[in-house]
């Protein structure tokens, strides 16, 4: 297969966000709430089984009052707020700014980290005329964040959920993002890290090639290893 165009999801394969920990202590310094290491540890704790780290370990349990939210919460801005401050409020944060300065802190490109070969991967893709698209279940503009960290040159196009009002397996978002690219589905390859929602591609046409979420240390060649920029 010779590829015109490649899609990447966002979270889990380009970047990776950073530990609870380093999130909650942006959070605490923001608000300049300070806490003993006991109960730091715990509220770290809380907040990982409550999943409410966009990007970062699942919810343990979703509570009924947040189950629609939760359900649709990258079909828009307001969705995705309302699921992920509502879930990080099962933490019983000390200080009631932490929910809204932990949600802020998620956005920030700082909180975001490249894995190590993306760069490589996606400069190879471009060196050999592929056309290159993200594709992401999210509820906020994550362009900041390409831009912060130097890849935003590489990206063609930017299909994101919220902006659409669909989400990820919907084959919709696909095919929005192959016709922005101007190329037949059968010419891309999608490359993701859920084996569900990235996945939907392939309803579409597209060839579906999956890496492992896993921290940036724990994966420095998982996007080289899927050889792509041999298909060019």
């Amino acid at each position: 297969m010779q590829i015109k165009g490649t899609l990447f999801d966002f979270s889990g394969t380009l970047f990776r966000i950073e530990p609870v920990t380093s999130w909650l202590r942006a959070a605490l310094d923001h608000t300049g709430t300070v806490l003993d290491r006991t109960d730091f540890e715990g509220y770290a704790q809380r907040l990982t089984a409550a999943g409410a780290l966009p990007g970062g370990p699942p919810p343990e349990r979703i509570p009924s009052e947040l189950a629609s939210a939760y359900a649709v919460r990258d079909s828009s801005a307001s969705h995705h707020r309302e699921a992920y401050t509502g879930l990080a409020r099962q933490a019983g944060l000390p200080d009631p700014g932490l929910y809204d300065a932990l949600y802020e802190r998620h956005m920030d490109p700082a909180a975001w980290q490249p894995y190590p070969d993306a760069e490589e991967v996606l400069r190879g893709l471009r060196d050999g005329g592929v056309s290159i698209g993200v594709v992401s279940n999210i509820g906020w503009d994550l362009r900041p964040v390409f831009r912060a960290h130097g890849l935003d040159g590489l990206i063609d196009v930017y299909v994101l959920s919220y902006e659409h009002g669909v989400q990820k397996p919907d084959p919709r978002l696909f095919r929005t993002a192959c016709t922005l690219l101007g190329h037949d589905p059968a010419d891309v390859v999608m490359v993701g890290d859920d084996r569900r929602a990235d996945a939907g591609a392939a309803a579409i046409g597209c060839e579906v090639r999956f890496v492992d979420h896993l921290p940036v240390a724990e994966r420095p060649d998982g996007l080289r290893a899927l050889r792509l920029t041999e298909l060019t």
